[in-house]
């Protein structure tokens, strides 16, 4: 039946991590790759600075692991950060066997190596990248082995709306048994079964107003699966991007850190630099201490935005090192050769996510999470500048390897049933939609921001609980569409990011309150919610 499909492994989501699941994955598996739009609008696309890894003679594995657990003030989970950082030099080695055209330098006796450089949090350059379109470059070559690949079958316009588990179906033991799928372009439910699922739908950034991440960053992975019973940790820790180009039709396009890698000083709009009086390390800082000062000099100076300024570096190195943010500023007016630009920050990288271990495994046998949904503990309570890149890559080759031990535990499930929507018609309030999703995404900006105070989320909270309401109603009374299904996301993700920054009676890395000011003595705890205890 062409609406009901059996695959060995179904994993939701197109970037990094999902297609290299796949992909190593594909050589004994049949594999489906869902994508709710284009399988390359995801955040790998738009990643810009780069990968970290330990390739330079003066760098080590431990300065790298040193400086992930200080940016991740004292969350991160030691064993995870070890297990990452160690395997950088074959991640980059895997994807230059995909064709990743990474940038190279020529060294004094005319051979290649690969070039490196350094952003915030890091004390060495070890940045992989190609140019100023890292992402794009990775992206593009997975995309093309998948598309050759005669054991990857890629459905883009399908949008997962639920996990299928044993559970829901009152059967036993509980495990993960494929998802229902919405066929964006042919407007129906389509059933995928199977052995296993993995989540690789990215981060949440989009429950907020301004966000350098793409349209489809809406939490999509951790919402069903805690619809689903899994546990959720560390949702508190959203990161905000202390550099996004300021420009009513610029989107918050984000400008890379390694521009301040490469020496780019963030001034006021007077030329003044302030960075030194907020840390040591200046505009090398991790970003939860960058963009907490340019947001404490916005609202001192109750100015729209601040200023990063290249342009004493030469326009021929500007050029070749982000030629890509240099076209995007002059379309907008802007010449980084020239002048400074300016810029905001915006809510970037989602640190919590589905809770994990170090095989992507999530409660559920047979579901796994992997990339910016997971919480593996890499990141602790900020993530570092280019560990998201090597966190998915690292972490596909976990799940991966699992699965090819594994996937004879979980056979295929008999039939599965159909997805019911007899009780529900076309909806005549598509408003509801959009009102709903705008109000989700500006309340959580102005109480759930960079700076917090319990009398805000309590606000906030009280909102979310009437929008629930509002949204569970319409969603049991309409068809599905691609909208409703991520604002029906969104809220959980909303009350998800609120709860947890409630619980957590501390500022620490990006989760910073007014009414808790300090860091508590360790050790530090995480936060879990779950599902299954009383809220």
């Amino acid at each position: 039946m062409q609406d009901y499909l059996e695959y060995d492994v179904v994993i939701v989501g197109s970037g990094a991590a999902g297609l290299g699941v796949a992909l190593r994955l594909a050589p004994l598996a049949k594999v489906a790759v869902v994508s709710k739009t284009e399988l390359a609008e995801c955040s790998t696309f738009y990643a810009q600075g780069g990968i970290s890894a330990v390739l330079d003679a003066r760098d080590s594995i431990e300065s790298h692991i040193q400086d992930t657990l200080n940016a991740g003030a004292g969350l991160g989970d030691p064993n995870i950060v070890r297990l990452v950082v160690s395997q950088g030099r074959d991640c980059i080695r895997w994807l230059l066997d995909q064709g990743v055209a990474f940038t190279q330098l020529e060294t004094a006796k005319g051979d290649l190596k690969l070039h490196l450089t350094r952003e915030g949090g890091h004390s060495h350059r070890r940045i992989v990248h190609a140019a100023d379109a890292t992402g794009k470059a990775v992206e593009s070559s997975l995309i093309a082995r998948a598309r050759a690949h005669p054991n990857i079958d890629l459905y883009e316009f399908h949008n997962a709306i639920d996990l299928i588990t044993a559970t829901k179906l009152k059967r036993s033991p509980q495990r993960a048994l494929g998802a229902y799928v919405l066929d964006r372009k042919a407007g129906k439910v389509k059933v995928f079964s199977a052995r296993a699922v993995v989540l690789a739908t990215g981060g949440a950034a989009k429950v907020y107003l301004y966000t350098s991440n793409p349209d489809t960053a809406t939490g999509d992975g951790i919402a069903m699966a805690w619809r689903a019973g899994c546990r959720i940790a560390n949702m508190e820790f959203m990161q905000f991007h202390p550099t996004c180009l300021y420009h009513p039709k610029a989107r918050s396009f984000l400008i890379s850190e390694a521009l301040r890698g490469e020496g780019a000083k963030l001034l006021l709009p007077n030329g003044e630099e302030f960075m030194h009086r907020f840390d040591p390390r200046r505009e090398l800082a991790p970003r939860d201490i960058v963009a907490r000062a340019i947001d404490y000099e916005m609202k001192r100076l109750g100015i729209d935005c601040v200023y990063l300024d290249i342009s004493h570096k030469s326009a021929d190195f500007i050029r070749s090192h982000f030629p890509t943010i240099y076209a995007k500023c002059l379309e907008f007016g802007f010449d980084l050769t020239r002048e400074p630009i300016p810029v905001v920050p915006a809510a970037h990288y989602t640190c919590g996510g589905i809770l994990t271990d170090a095989w992507g495994r999530t409660d559920i046998p047979g579901l796994y999470a992997v990339g910016e949904t997971a919480c593996t503990g890499l990141h602790g309570a900020n993530r570092m500048a280019s560990n998201s890149l090597l966190e998915c890559l690292v972490f596909a080759k976990q799940v991966a390897e699992d699965l090819s031990q594994r996937l004879a535990e979980f056979p295929l499930s008999p039939p599965l049933p159909p997805w019911d929507e007899s009780q529900v018609t076309d909806s005549d309030e598509e408003v509801v939609v959009s009102h709903n999703w705008d109000e989700i995404r500006r309340f959580m900006w102005d109480y759930v921001g960079i700076v917090r105070t319990d009398k805000r989320l309590r606000r906030a909270l009280r909102r979310i609980e009437l929008l629930k309401q509002e949204i569970a109603e319409y969603y049991g009374n309409f068809r599905v569409t691609n909208d409703l299904l991520e604002l029906r996301n969104l809220i959980i993700v909303a009350e998800l990011i609120v709860k947890s920054a409630i619980q957590r009676k501390e500022s620490r890395g990006l989760h910073y309150t007014l009414d808790y000011p300090h860091t508590n003595p360790p050790p530090a705890q995480n936060t879990i919610l779950d599902p299954r205890s009383p809220s």
